[in-house]
């Protein structure tokens, strides 16, 4: 689907007095919004609220938005801070790979991954399981890197962290995401990397 208007052109709509294409924007970023959420609350309902509340907070700071990066990584950075934030109220215990009732979930998973014989459609679904095992920062950096498609210095300036600081978390995270996969997959892994 091409993009008709470029962000920077419907911010400049939309500060002009054209709040309705805000929808636009909303549109534009709302599967990715909602997918860093997801990586951060782990339940899609909490993600939703996240995604709202990132949406209500970037058009209240819209006029804030500098062009000096893209719309992209400034509405990821809102999502990160709103994230955190929420987690923070919420406080949320995040299970451990040495919980029994993981470790269970994961066996009874990996046995019936085995009983079906590896196809192709699951790597992604295993792939999205193993993210979702990673704590918090490294699947952001992850997900923002590979699904959003951002570079190092866009992530950077998302998580106000340097991008060479940003180029060691991906290789420790990708390193902790493989290990999952292995956790997970076994043998299977090799075909996968």
């Amino acid at each position: 689907m091409e993009q008709k208007t470029n962000d920077v052109t419907l911010i400049q709509n939309i500060l002009s007095g054209d709040t309705k294409q805000y929808a636009l924007l909303v549109k534009r970023h709302q599967r990715f919004v909602f997918t860093l959420a997801l990586r951060f609350a782990k339940n899609r309902e909490d993600a939703e609220e996240i995604a709202q509340d990132c949406f209500i907070k970037a058009y209240k700071a819209l006029g804030t938005f500098k062009q000096t990066a893209k719309f992209s990584t400034w509405l990821y950075t809102i999502t990160y801070t709103t994230a955190m934030t929420f987690l923070r109220k919420k406080r949320i215990n995040t299970s451990s790979l040495n919980d029994d009732e993981t470790l269970i979930q994961l066996e009874n998973h990996t046995s019936s991954f085995n009983a079906n014989g590896y196809d192709k459609q699951d790597s992604h679904a295993f792939l999205q399981h193993a993210i979702g095992m990673l704590n918090v920062d490294d699947a952001a950096i992850i997900t923002l890197f590979y699904q959003g498609e951002q570079s190092l210095e866009e992530i950077g300036n998302a998580l106000n962290m340097e991008a060479n600081t940003i180029k060691v978390k991906l290789h420790r995270a990708r390193q902790r995401l493989k290990e999952k996969l292995q956790f997970l997959l076994k043998d299977e892994v090799k075909e996968l990397l």
